[in-house]
């Protein structure tokens, strides 16, 4: 409900007040679906079945390693590709069933995908790029080439 009020005017000292009901613009309703949450949660699962996964990327002396978040899925499903720099991780599934009765016949498909691109530092050596799969995690090792590789620190001795 919004409260109107109107101020005095040529110095008269009458204030109205006058409430009015009205229903929310078309905008701001669909700014509120957006904001709730409620909005992205249902777009992102309508008929995909899978949102974006999460990834977290690790670094340390010789190698970068990339975790994906991927439950549900066969190593069959994945798509790893290296080209000019540009690391792609990408799947795509499909299922069909099909159940049938004496009255009735009821089929249900579903289908996901995702892609995942990353743009590779120069440092990594992409030929010994690797990957596996493993309880719901896509792990893909990216080793860093020799002259990329942190050394120890060295003290030089003053001659």
């Amino acid at each position: 409900m919004s409260t109107l009020t109107t101020m005095p005017r040529n110095g008269n000292d009458v204030s109205t007040r006058r409430e009015t009901s009205s229903l929310p613009s078309f905008s701001s309703w669909v700014d509120n679906l957006f904001e709730s949450g409620m909005g992205t949660g249902f777009l992102s699962n309508f008929n995909t079945g899978m949102t974006l996964p999460a990834v977290n990327i690790k670094e340390n002396a010789n190698e970068f390693y990339l975790e994906i978040a991927v439950p549900g899925m066969k190593k069959s499903d994945f798509n790893i590709d290296v080209d000019n720099k540009i690391l792609s991780i990408s799947s795509e599934t499909k299922e069909e069933k099909e159940q049938k009765e004496e009255n009735y016949t009821r089929r249900e498909f579903g289908y996901s995908s995702f892609k995942r691109t990353f743009t590779l530092p120069d440092t990594i050596e992409t030929d010994k790029i690797s990957a596996q799969y493993k309880e719901g995690i896509l792990t893909v090792h990216l080793p860093k080439k020799e002259e990329a590789k942190e050394k120890p620190a060295k003290r030089i001795n003053i001659s």
